[in-house]
């Protein structure tokens, strides 16, 4: 005889079946208009923001209506005194690791410096005014990214598997980049295999995701993690893509894998050094 739920565990599972079903069904639904409909770029960033804010709205939902958990543990409070170091890691961090992956592929001989792409792709602009507007840019956007990590870092991470956090983070990252294949077969991402640039691009979620999870779980707010996605897009990428990817040298699944090696050395020591969740996750209770 199979024992019967508690209710605490039963609206937990409620909850992320339905965060997964409005997020996934609806940022797939956006997309397929937003490309197929009206043949919009998915490299578009207004484009992209319908999409991007449907995690955050499903957690919204989710918790007021669905689990009525309410918003406690949610991370909103932006934390800036107590949590400036990890602000400054997260605006300064993806430059450091862009400069690793370019710096890992230098020293395996994977990549020989060829800087003739960079000017050109900077526009004529200094390096350091470039550097300089895209972390700005990061923390523009900043909110943009928020839809993401307070539904997928913030929300079902902790409660996917809740019994164990490793799993739960893995769990997660894997349906985090699940989320993103679609955009395999639009102009956002191009694959010269799409099996094989699926699979070298699902290697990156799980570093990042570990990432993502320390910086939230040290800060107590979730825009920290958020500032952080914001320089994975903007900042972290360009630079190894300018260099390795427009030479010629080096396929975007290449630098993919190879960007694999410096995050997971931070993920792992991110992860190892973290400190207990500020707010850890309580049994789910409806808000009386």
């Amino acid at each position: 005889m199979i024992p019967a739920l508690s209710t605490d565990e039963e609206l937990r599972r409620q909850g992320v079946r339905a965060f997964l079903l409005i997020t996934f069904a609806a940022t797939w639904g956006i997309g397929f208009v937003e490309r197929v409909v009206f043949g919009w770029s998915l490299q578009n960033p207004l484009v992209q923001l319908g999409p991007a804010i449907v995690p955050a709205v499903a957690a919204v939902i989710v918790r007021k209506w669905v689990t009525k958990e309410g918003f406690a543990d949610a991370g909103l409070p932006l934390r800036l005194r107590r949590a400036w170091k990890q602000y400054l890691l997260a605006l300064v961090g993806p430059l450091l690791l862009s400069g690793g992956i370019v710096g890992t592929a230098v020293l395996f001989g994977w990549y020989e410096w060829d800087d003739s792409k960079l000017q050109e792709g900077l526009g004529g602009m200094p390096l350091p005014v470039t550097v300089g507007a895209l972390m700005l840019l990061s923390v523009v956007c900043m909110p943009l990214f928020w839809g993401e990590e307070f539904g997928w870092t913030g929300y079902l991470r902790p409660r996917l598997l809740p019994g164990n956090q490793l799993m739960s983070l893995l769990a997660t990252s894997f349906v985090w980049a699940a989320w993103h294949y679609p955009l395999a077969w639009t102009d956002y991402a191009e694959f010269d295999n799409v099996l094989v640039g699926l699979l070298c691009w699902t290697a990156i979620f799980f570093p990042l995701q570990a990432v993502f999870t320390a910086l939230y779980d040290r800060s107590g707010s979730i825009w920290v993690p958020s500032l952080a996605h914001a320089g994975n897009n903007f900042v972290l990428w360009s630079f190894p893509g300018l260099l390795m990817t427009e030479t010629g040298q080096l396929s975007s699944s290449q630098v993919n894998l190879i960007g694999c090696i410096p995050l997971t050395l931070v993920a792992v020591w991110a992860w190892r050094s973290r400190p207990r969740p500020v707010q850890p996750v309580q049994p789910v209770q409806p808000a009386r």
